[in-house]
């Protein structure tokens, strides 16, 4: 096995499962011994794209419209259910996904022109719905931040998910849309353990850093929730309770969970980390794994593939349930407000001047 590059997920970087070729890494007697290969370095390319706003059909997601900043995640998060989609750019799932990242360097307009079609209907946005808003380059860009000031300009209500403490940055925006209904936000916490969160998300904020990102979300007024995703049987399972009861404590009034999911080339990779990072229990990972999934991998039905089915995915419902109504994290969520959306007069007199060119 390859060794692992540092400060990163992925053990490898086969090709993308689109190309005609395919590439393997090979031996070529190198050691630890010899001169250290250069670090694999992050990566960024400016995307031109038309449109900003992607619409899904998906019936077990929650939201029918979502904001990508970027393609690709820094996080490195070994488990991403977004790794697949960097090999439709003839990039490798692996490795590529968490260093070569792309972003629209003219996300903010693209929004803009958007939401001033005369015909567009607000409904709620879900901004991170595939990759991490505030990964590491976000300091920099600041193309998630220029989204918001957007939203905010047009009272546009939106909710937006993250694992990095860098979204505390932006309360000043989210802190005022909050209170006033227009927006919400999740921050996903699947380990108390420093150790474990940094061999299985290198590149994400520690859970202390997380925990702090709710408390300073919530003292601002925003409505915020942790997500217990994805929930590892064998691997962090045993920590669901403990990292809810943390989160409440920290100011979150919601929860949700994702039970791990193995699509595509997810599940390679997976199993190489697996055996590289947790041998000791790889195989009875493994084993609880496909329990959830009717004896396989991955099952893709969209009535269990969030959850899972069978005696395990049962029993983590039933602690995930239980551990709600517990810690208080069990109440309705409000619905964002849809009606106070507007076009502000400046928008508009800079579309008519776009539009007469």
């Amino acid at each position: 096995m390859a060794e692992a590059a540092k400060g990163r997920g992925a053990r490898s970087n086969a090709t993308g499962r689109h190309e005609p070729e395919k590439v393997e890494a090979f031996d070529d007697g190198w050691t630890a011994d010899d001169v250290e290969a250069a670090p694999l370095r992050t990566t960024l390319t400016p995307e031109r794209a038309r449109t900003i706003i992607a619409k899904n059909t998906s019936p077990d997601v929650g939201f029918d419209r979502s904001i990508n900043p970027y393609k690709g995640c820094e996080h490195g998060c070994i488990y991403c259910y977004a790794r697949p989609s960097h090999a439709w750019m003839g990039l490798s799932p692996g490795l590529d996904f968490e260093s070569r990242l792309f972003f629209k360097p003219e996300a903010a307009g693209l929004l803009e022109q958007e939401l001033c079609k005369p015909r567009y209907v607000c409904k709620r946005i879900h901004i991170g719905g595939n990759t991490d808003p505030y990964q590491p380059v976000e300091r920099e860009l600041k193309s998630t931040r220029s989204i918001l000031e957007v939203m905010q300009r047009f009272n546009h209500p939106f909710s937006i998910i993250t694992k990095s403490v860098l979204i505390a940055r932006d309360v000043d925006i989210l802190g005022p849309m909050g209170r006033e209904g227009l927006a919400s936000a999740f921050v996903s916490i699947t380990t108390l353990d420093r150790g474990l969160a940094r061999a299985m998300e290198p590149r994400a904020s520690t859970p202390a850093k997380r925990l702090e990102a709710i408390s300073r979300l919530a003292e601002a007024g925003v409505p915020v929730g942790v997500g217990f995703a994805p929930v590892i049987p064998g691997l962090n399972d045993h920590e669901l309770e403990s990292v809810l009861e943390a989160a409440a404590k920290a100011g979150a009034t919601s929860a949700m969970y994702v039970t791990l999911r193995l699509p595509l080339e997810i599940k390679d990779l997976f199993r190489e980390w697996l055996a590289d990072a947790r041998p000791d229990r790889a195989a009875r990972v493994m084993s609880l794994v496909r329990q959830t999934r009717g004896g396989r991998d991955y099952d893709p039905d969209w009535t269990t593939r969030m959850k899972g089915s069978g005696p395990v995915a049962d029993l983590i419902a039933t602690r995930f349930h239980a551990a709600i109504k517990r810690y208080g994290l069990d109440a309705s969520r409000t619905p964002l407000d849809e009606t106070k959306f507007r076009v502000p007069a400046s928008a508009r007199k800079q579309m008519d001047l776009f539009d007469a060119a």
